[in-house]
Parts: C-alpha cells; structure tokens; sequence
C-alpha cells in the first residue's frame, strides 16, 4: 500500500538525502545496528539518511523532552476498515478515531524504545504496525520544514564515523534456492541428463545454514580447508579449499514470530517479514562437490556469510512491487503458495550487481569491476511462498531469524549471480579491466554487493553496500 511516505516530492532537511544519488532518501529509512568507530559505545540501532544516521538511541531521549515530534495523524494503512462510518454517529466515531490514534501512539512508543537497543529483535517482533508507525513519524519528521529539525539534529551521526553490527541476533539461518536459472545452470554442470530435479518447480527448497558465522560488510574470512576429491583420485585429501565462489542472494529478516505448530497463511505471510538486506552466501564448491550428498551443504557454505548493514523494510519496498509470474508451461503453485496478492504484487524489482576487486586493483587504485547486474524480479519463489512453506509443518520462526533467497541468476549468463556459473564451472576465465583472469577467488579479492530500487514515478532508494574480502589460509595439520 502506498502512503505519503512513499511521495516522490519528498525531500528532507538532511541536504545529502535529496541529491538523488543517495541510497538513503527520505522514502527509504532502512534499520541498522551502529555506534562510533574507535569508540566503547554500546551498540544501538539507527536510520539512515542521507550520509547520516539517525541515533535511534538519542532520538528516545529527545523524544521523552520533547514529546511533540510524537504527534501526528494516525497513518492511513492502520486506520482503514477500523472505523465504519455508515454505522458510527460523529461522537462514536470521534471517539473510535481517538482510541485508534492513542493506539498507534502507544505502537510508536514501544517501536521507538525497541529501535534504541543493541540489537533489532524487539523491533522486529513488534510486526508492522508499530513498525509502520516508526517510519511516519520519522518520515514526518526528517522533511524539509518540520519543525522536529532542531530537536533531531543533534541526533544525527555521520555514516562515515560509524561501525556496523549484524542487525539482528539471528536465532536460526536457512537458505532457499529460488532462482530456477541458477538451478538449471548448476544441474547442467552436474546432471546434463536432468539439470533441474521434478521437486523444484513444486517446492521452496531450501537448508540449514550457520547463523554463527553470519558477519555484517566489511567482514573477512579465511580460505576453509575440508575434504576434496579430485577427479580420478582415489581417496579425498583435507586441503585448502581451491574453488572459492561467491552467492549473489537477499537476506529476508523475520518479524513477528509464529507459534509452534501454527502455519502462516500466504495471506499473511509478509506480516511476518520486517525486511531485506543484502547477503553474500562465499562457498567452497570444491569441498560442496564431494560432500553435498546425501544431506547437502555442510563445510562449504558455514564458514562465513555476509550482509549489509542496512534492512530495507517492506513498506519502503512498496513502489517496486511487480506482478509474480510463472511460464504458463509450469505448474501452478499448490494452493498453500498462492494468493491473489502474491500474483498481482509478490514479487520486487531489486537491481543487483556484484563487483570484485583484486589485491592488484586494489593497490593500483583501481575501483572493483562489475561482474554481474540482475533482478530479484527473475526470482521464482516469492518472499511469501518462502515464509509459508517454511511454517506449513509447523516451524516456529522467530523475530530475527535470516532467509537467504539464494542465489538470484537472471535468464542470461551476464546475469549469473555465482562464479560457478559465470566461469562455466571453471572452464571460462573471467577478464577483468586490468588484464587480471578469475576463475575462482583468489587470497585478497574483495566483493562488493549493491542493490538498488529504481522506476519512473518514484525516487530511488537502494541497500548500501554488502563487502567482504577473502584472505589466506590458516596452517592446519593436513591428514
């Protein structure tokens, strides 16, 4: 639903908010967890805009001298269909539109003092109502002309003076495989008989990551060893992994929880997301080859994982809404998956793009080189379906909780998200601008991820930046 946060006339009183190069506009305000660089400080929560953060921390102590910048109408999207107003005389109904404004007042209370602590989980089990209400307030108050301007502004922390935190206290991770054209281009490599298996196009798959390992950007990692086995070797060797890939994929954070044993409708799905980062699942595809069946990925997907700092929630994701559709040749999801909404707008235009940068590059001056640009809008799963089918048997997520999409491969090769793909499984180097080959990652490469929102009619907001460098191996004792 779109509102007036989402008004392309919008600018904000923070000037390098409206330069529209800026990821962060006014129609944006993504969630981090941050404090000063070099500092002791506590960790707590902020919003970004501009090139600045708004100290969630400070704001709760602004807001408790001044308790006007509370103020303001109820937001459109929670007071529909409360009021009936054919049934209502004007005092039921002055006094219903009161308690509905107290209430929301109450959500923005509770979301502002969750949004100050160390980490967002409280935040995100609030559910969207209180969430919405946050974002309104902040919204309302970040303009141009608001008269909240002096009390915010020394609240306002620069992004560059800031060091980031995973947002989240992530309780458990499972990763999904939602892109079919990364599917089939994987099984092309390992089944040239049958590149995509009959469950895929039925079922959400998906497995159990390493939530321990979960880094914010800016996070390195060294080189996993496990077993490999080369072809027509006879035995597996402990060694250095040699085929170090990247995963281009969305991380989708957990809002509210549900019950165990209790499934959450399609039509309800979204209610329980707060929001989408970036997330860079680096594998170790030589260790994943002999080690993935019969149970899947073990050793070579939970030694590291990557996000941004930054979680766009769901509202800000409005305007880049997209119909969910399928090849009519396929088959339509079991009604458990499906709803009108998830067909008419479950799906999301996010530009992706991934750029890699050399040692070389690096001490040469030399910015990354973009390696690949896709949608998410090519995704075959939508962020429903996965909340969905991840509860049908009764899983119990909770606030906090990371799904990966997976790695998000468009139709064509250029838009592999994974340099399995891209290289061909290996037999097809990359070239980079400064005469540099990849096949595989090597010690000191540096990934950068960026995703961006953008069509006619809406001001731009994007996801920052989600980094992470690879560096050599630890000595083990090989056996």
């Amino acid at each position: 639903m779109l509102n007036e946060t989402h008004d392309p006339a919008l600018t904000s009183w923070v000037a390098s908010a409206n330069t529209g190069l800026s990821d962060f506009p006014i129609q944006n305000l993504p969630f981090a967890v941050f404090r000063r660089q070099g500092t002791d400080e506590v960790f707590r929560g902020g919003v970004a805009i501009g090139d600045q953060i708004v100290d969630m921390a400070a704001l709760l102590k602004v807001s408790q001298r001044h308790a006007e910048w509370l103020t303001g109408p109820a937001h459109p999207a929670d007071q529909a269909d409360k009021v009936d107003k054919v049934d209502q005389t004007p005092r039921e109904l002055a006094g219903l539109q009161l308690n509905i404004q107290m209430a929301l007042q109450m959500n923005l209370q509770m979301a502002l003092q969750a949004a100050a602590q160390n980490t967002l989980n409280d935040l995100m089990a609030l559910g969207p109502v209180a969430i919405r209400a946050l974002r309104l307030a902040l919204s309302r108050a970040l303009r141009s002309g608001a008269a909240q301007q002096a009390a915010l502004q020394p609240c306002l922390v620069p992004q560059a003076e800031a060091e980031f935190a995973v947002p989240a206290r992530i309780g458990d991770y499972t990763d999904f495989y939602t892109s079919v054209h990364h599917a089939t281009n994987i099984g092309k490599q390992f089944r040239p008989d049958q590149p995509l298996l009959p469950n895929y196009k039925w079922v959400p798959i998906g497995y159990h990551g390493r939530a321990s390992s979960i880094g914010v950007s800016g996070q390195t990692f060294r080189r996993p060893w496990g077993q490999t086995l080369s072809p027509g070797a006879p035995d597996p060797v402990l060694a250095p992994c040699k085929k170090l890939d990247i995963e281009l994929e969305l991380g989708i954070f957990v809002g509210q929880s549900n019950a165990q044993g209790e499934a959450v409708d399609m039509t309800e799905a979204e209610d329980h997301v707060f929001g989408i980062c970036l997330l860079n699942d680096w594998s170790a595809r030589d260790i994943q080859g002999w080690e993935y069946q019969p149970l899947g990925p073990f050793l070579s997907k939970n030694f590291a994982t990557t996000v941004s700092p930054w979680v766009v929630t769901m509202e800000a994701l409005a305007p880049f809404r997209v119909p969910f559709s399928r090849p009519p040749q396929d088959p339509p999801p079991l009604a458990y998956l499906d709803s009108p909404h998830n067909q008419q707008a479950g799906a999301f235009d996010i530009q992706l793009q991934v750029g890699l940068q050399t040692a070389g590059m690096r001490a040469a001056g030399q910015a990354e080189a973009t390696i690949c640009r896709t949608s998410y809008r090519h995704a075959y799963w939508t962020v429903a379906q996965m909340v969905t089918h991840h509860t049908v048997n009764g899983c119990n997520l909770q606030a906090g909780d990371l799904l990966g999409s997976g790695t998000l491969s468009g139709p064509t090769l250029d838009q592999a998200g994974a340099l399995i793909e891209l290289t061909t499984g290996g037999k097809h180097p990359l070239n980079l601008p400064n005469g540099e080959q990849r096949t595989w990652l090597e010690d000191g490469d540096r990934v950068v991820l960026r995703g961006w929102c953008a069509r006619e009619g809406a001001v731009r907001i994007g996801f920052g930046e989600c980094a992470g460098a690879v560096l050599p191996a630890r000595t083990v004792k090989a056996a």
